[in-house]
């Protein structure tokens, strides 16, 4: 169902119904430990050499007990596109954003409420950026960026609080997504387990569950 992309990058040959350890010595500090469940039971802990020493993980598998030493962060729900996902539903106001809309951002994002500008994560100077106009202002906008050095691409998205309901968040997603896989890689969604408006949009633009993803907290 989903893309080779995805499940190679998450899923190890031979994963199990324990929760099976994936040792990754790149992995950035903030990001020493994490847990993926997938939708249907499977758990994978990624960790640095330095966190399985410390966990005294000797083999190919870590327990409960010995994961509730560590602080992990709320859970995330990451979605995926299937394979067979074919964009529809585009909208012609919505087009790829250069530098040369600078201009038009900054007044985006000074319009839209701090709070969200912060979780959304979006940015003109990331690897993929869209945006969608209304009379030439820019109303919504998504960007993405590779994820760790894979081919997946982590996706954020913002749409100001007085034009949502209206179809241009999934618009928007779409038609960066439909572009990310025009490159070679496989659009990330992700949100907290009780943002429902976020949810909804992922699933109105075709995403399905992949699974539930913990991160340590920082030291």
């Amino acid at each position: 169902m989903f893309s080779a992309v995805v499940t190679n990058h998450w899923i190890t040959e031979g994963t199990a119904d324990a929760i099976r350890v994936v040792i990754d010595p790149t992995l950035a500090n903030n990001r020493s430990v994490s847990v993926l469940t997938v939708a249907g039971g499977v758990s994978i802990a990624t960790m640095t050499p330095e966190r399985a020493a410390q966990l005294a993980i000797t083999g190919d598998e870590v327990t409960p007990e010995q994961l509730a030493t560590l602080t992990l962060n709320d859970p995330d729900h990451i979605f995926y596109l299937p394979e067979s996902w074919q964009a529809t539903g585009l909208d012609a106001n919505t087009r790829q954003l250069t530098p040369r809309d600078s201009a038009a951002f900054e007044r985006f994002t000074t319009e839209a409420p701090d709070s969200d500008v912060d979780d959304a994560f979006v940015e003109l100077d990331h690897w993929l950026v869209f945006g969608t106009f209304v009379e030439n202002r820019l109303v919504a906008a998504a960007s993405m960026y590779p994820w760790g050095g894979s081919r997946l691409a982590d996706l954020g998205v913002l749409t100001l609080p007085e034009v949502r309901g209206q179809g241009h968040g999934t618009a928007l997603v779409r038609a960066i997504s439909a572009r990310a896989r025009e490159l070679g890689y496989e659009p990330q969604y992700r949100c907290q387990l009780d943002n429902a408006p976020s949810i909804a949009l992922a699933e109105k633009v075709g995403f399905e569950l992949f699974g539930d993803w913990r991160v340590i907290l920082s030291d």
